[in-house]
């Protein structure tokens, strides 16, 4: 019995620090860049866009694609990002075991 109170236990620290994460991604803000840091997009930990900066000799009516590229790029650089911290602080809660294959991040 002695055994399954202390896996109680573990699994109780484990919720709480799963629960300490998923707020740290909420607060977390990642910054992608594009175009040299011409374009920047800032997501949060969930990958939900906050900002974008560009800079002004960017904004022109005939090269609309280039920009649009730009921004899509940098949208995708910062999911990147916040997906690389979201997985490094999963290993600090389950102690650097891997998740199964398929299985995501709760949120």
């Amino acid at each position: 019995m002695k055994n399954l109170a202390q896996m109680m236990k573990q699994a109780q620290e484990i919720q709480q620090k799963m629960a300490d994460m998923q707020q740290e991604m909420l607060d977390l803000e990642v910054i992608g860049k594009s175009g040299g840091g011409m374009c920047q997009v800032t997501l949060n930990g969930k990958g939900e866009a906050k900002n974008v900066l560009l800079d002004p000799s960017l904004v022109n009516p005939e090269d609309a694609e280039v920009l649009e590229d730009l921004i899509v790029a940098a949208i995708n650089d910062a999911k990147t990002k916040a997906d690389e911290i979201a997985r490094e602080k999963m290993q600090d809660v389950t102690g650097g075991i891997p998740l199964p294959p398929g299985m995501q991040l709760p949120f």
